[in-house]
Order: structure tokens, then sequence, then C-alpha cells
């Protein structure tokens, strides 16, 4: 089981849905993301049933940060899985309430160790918002380089913005 002191990363249970409803849709987080739509309930109801928590297949595997207590704070994934070249895209959210606690850090440190020892891939990516503060810091911390910029890679509201490349190399 991948836990910390304080986390869990588990599968995607339905009894999700309420809070993956509530993340996916709050406006304020879509500049970082690469969507900027809202998702129905029916449509993330049939995303939990039909993922099979199985990056080859998927493309993707998206896990539930579990709070010590039992409850959903936050969520992790591998997407954008290339078989060939063995890298994936890291992407991560943690309820408002939640952040700026170590939550993220637990986290991405339990996603690495078993995107490396179980999954056996060998390089993960982020794309970061130049002023996405947090998330520069998290992967900075979690040893990631700074592999390059993408300049008005993203269209904020009313400009666009740089996005910083971090990546990791895993041990094989």
């Amino acid at each position: 089981m991948m836990q910390s002191s304080s986390i869990r990363l588990r599968a995607v249970e339905p009894e999700d849905l309420d809070f993956m409803y509530l993340i996916e849709n709050d406006s304020s987080l879509w500049k970082y993301g690469v969507s900027n739509v809202p998702f129905s309930r029916f449509a993330l109801r049939n995303f939990i049933e039909q993922t099979t928590n199985n990056l080859s297949r998927d493309g993707q595997l998206r896990l539930t940060i579990e709070h010590s207590s039992g409850f959903p704070i936050g969520f992790i994934d591998l997407e954008n899985y290339d078989a060939v070249h063995n890298r994936a895209e890291v992407g991560i959210v943690v309820s408002p309430e939640w952040q700026n606690q170590g939550v993220a850090s637990d986290a991405l440190s339990l996603l690495m160790q078993y995107a490396s020892d179980i999954l056996h891939v060998h390089l993960l990516y982020a794309y970061v918002c130049r002023d996405n503060k947090p998330a520069l810091r998290l992967f900075g911390n979690a040893g990631f380089m700074d592999s390059g910029v993408l300049p008005q890679w993203i269209r904020l509201a009313s400009a666009y913005s740089d996005v910083i490349v971090f990546t990791k190399v895993l041990a094989d």
C-alpha cells in the first residue's frame, strides 16, 4: 500500500464521485490544467466505472489522495503514458483546505516510488504554469529538473503565461 503517516494513495472509488465533481468543476483550477469546461456527474461516474487502473491500457492512472482519517483530499495522476519511451506526465491537485501542509509533497513522493518500483516508469514530467509558485516549489523540492520553458503556452483570462517543463529520471 502506498502511504505515509498522514496520507495514502488508493484507486478512485465510486464514493469519490462528489469530491471529484467539486475538484473538476472548480473553475479557479482550470488555468493550471488542460480542461476549461465543467464535467457532469454522468461523465465522471463513467470515468470511474470504466477505468481499469492499468497505466498501459488506459494511458493514465488517477489515484485518490486520502487523509489518514479516511476521506479524500486530492488526486494525483499519471497521464499521457508513453509505453515506447516509458514516460508519463504527473498532475496533482489538493483541496484548498489541505494545501501547504505537505500533502502534495507526500503524495508525489509516494507516486514516484510506485512509478519506479512497481510500474517501472523511467521518466516523469510535469508542465507548470510560471505563476503557480506552490507547484514550482513542489517539483523543484522533489528533485525534478527545470528542463525548459514553453513560452506563452497557457492562455489565462487576459494574457498568456509561460510553462516550465519539469523532468525527473527515476531509478531503474
